[in-house]
């Protein structure tokens, strides 16, 4: 579980009911009009941008935003170094049969078992992450549109709450109603854009860049285990990935 995400998702909205709460009464800040305008007018839009599957899918993009795990790049370099290790120690062939976990990685070594040329495996593996990238990239299209839907939906809101008190100057028990419908609609859309799309966007974001790093690692190490390189060089290649403080605490570890 991401409990940034978590702790980030309580603070937020626990911030928002506080001020609330500390000021006022919350059933001041819940009016079904708005809920209406805001909330199915994103949705219906976000339907006419996007074919239901899209849309539905969005629920497990939902889960990987609170339920990902980060992925440690040096995880990944350690365990193509052991493999790196045991095609030196007995043959490229002996990959094959290595206890993988990996998906990805497990594809790569397959392929460099067949023995298929560097270039091979290099385009086969890459097309697997521009398909990765892409479909993460369609998750990431539609809570960002969300995330400007909000408040379009909140001003159109706006426009309806003040026609209606314009419409009823002279009807004073009327006026309330409309400011509540004007104003609420533009706090929900800033909360919808602001504390769910827009940050559930980014991480999906992060998590993808998170994931063609690990691949590309995968990519690099096993193209090096093809040219029959040394174990050592290859960890320094794959050392190039990390930030420049991994690598001073991979080098003093090897070193012991």
């Amino acid at each position: 579980m991401d409990i940034g995400s978590v702790i980030g998702l309580v603070v937020a909205v626990g911030a928002i009911l506080g001020a609330i709460l500390s000021a006022g009464d919350l059933g001041a800040f819940i009016d079904i009009p708005s809920v209406i305008v805001v909330g199915l007018g994103v949705i219906g839009v976000t339907l006419i941008k996007w074919p239901l599957e899209v849309v539905l899918g969005l629920t497990k993009f939902g889960i990987k935003v609170f339920f990902g795990t980060s992925l440690d790049p040096k995880t990944t370099i350690d365990e193509v170094c052991s493999l790196a290790e045991t095609a030196r120690r007995e043959s490229v062939f002996a990959l094959e049969k290595a206890p993988i976990d990996d998906i990805f990685l497990k594809k790569a070594c397959t392929l460099a078992a067949d023995n298929r040329p560097p270039e091979v495996i290099s385009a086969v593996l890459q097309l697997e992450i521009d398909s990765m990238e892409e479909r993460h990239k369609l998750g990431i299209d539609v809570l960002a549109n969300m995330k400007d839907d909000g408040p379009a939906m909140g001003m159109i809101g706006t426009l309806i709450g003040l026609v209606i008190m314009l419409g009823n100057l002279s009807d004073q028990a009327a006026i309330g109603p409309a400011m509540a419908v004007a104003l609420l609609t533009t706090f929900y859309g800033a909360i919808i854009a602001n504390v769910f799309a827009g940050p559930f966007a980014n991480k999906l974001k992060f998590r993808s860049n998170e994931e063609s790093v690990k691949m590309n690692i995968i990519i690099a190490g096993v193209l090096g285990i093809v040219a029959g390189e040394n174990p050592r060089l290859i960890r320094e290649k794959l050392n190039s990935f990390l930030a420049p403080s991994q690598r001073k605490t991979d080098e003093g570890e090897g070193g012991e």
